[in-house]
């Protein structure tokens, strides 16, 4: 069975205001920063849902939309996954990361200490669904399920920084505790958290730079 279709809603524009919407799209996902400071300030849900709803419309393969987000803000339910991911932190860090790995990690300063997961005001846990199961409890195979996952993952950042909300991701290896602390599926994979809030008074970030267009992009 095919989708019914309907008009494409393109909303043509002047080429000067073409240029004009894409610059000033670029000053501002140019501000975009990993913040690990976070103020305990509570974000409006309603912002936090319209997010989700913005990383729902991604693109998937075959329209799967292999994806689940889980929105975590109870207290004890966010101390117990600061708890199993600096577990799995310290392993990372004192056994098994590479020693190319953490010389990689140190001008950013990251250790095994993850406060971030308790004071930001809330974890988004994305799950990436191997398939989907029907309202008969048939399965249906997703495709390309890591590439549809990313790009939703890199809406949803773009649509909170858009409303003014910092973001951070998080993925301690393995992620798998996550299953059990959420209730989720384990054809469900865990694929990062997402930790959004407001940054803190002063929060500092590493004065990094990013690739020039040169380096980016050829063009041919």
């Amino acid at each position: 069975m095919r989708y019914p279709y309907r008009n494409y809603e393109w909303e043509k524009l002047p080429e000067q205001q073409m240029l004009e919407r894409s610059e000033q799209f670029l000053y501002q996902i140019k501000k975009r920063r990993t913040v690990r400071d976070y103020s305990t300030k509570k974000v409006p849900p309603a912002v936090i849902k319209n997010a989700i709803l913005s990383a729902g419309s991604a693109p998937s393969g075959a329209n799967m939309q292999p994806w689940h987000f889980v929105v975590v803000s109870k207290p004890e339910l966010r101390k117990r996954i600061r708890e199993e991911a600096e577990l799995e932190e310290r392993e990372f860090y004192t056994r098994r990361a590479s020693q190319q790995w953490l010389d990689a990690l140190a001008p950013l300063g990251t250790n095994d200490k993850k406060p971030f997961l308790e004071t930001a005001s809330h974890l988004i846990v994305i799950f990436a669904r191997k398939f989907n199961i029907d309202a008969q409890g048939n399965k249906h195979k997703n495709y390309y399920t890591p590439e549809s996952v990313g790009i939703a993952t890199g809406m949803l950042i773009t649509a909170l920084h858009n409303a003014g909300v910092a973001t951070l991701t998080h993925t301690p290896s393995p992620m798998k505790f996550l299953n059990g602390l959420l209730d989720r599926p384990l054809h469900e994979k865990p694929f990062l958290i997402l930790v959004a809030g407001y940054p803190e008074t002063g929060a500092r970030v590493p004065d990094i730079q990013k690739y020039s267009l040169k380096e980016l992009a050829t063009f041919i």
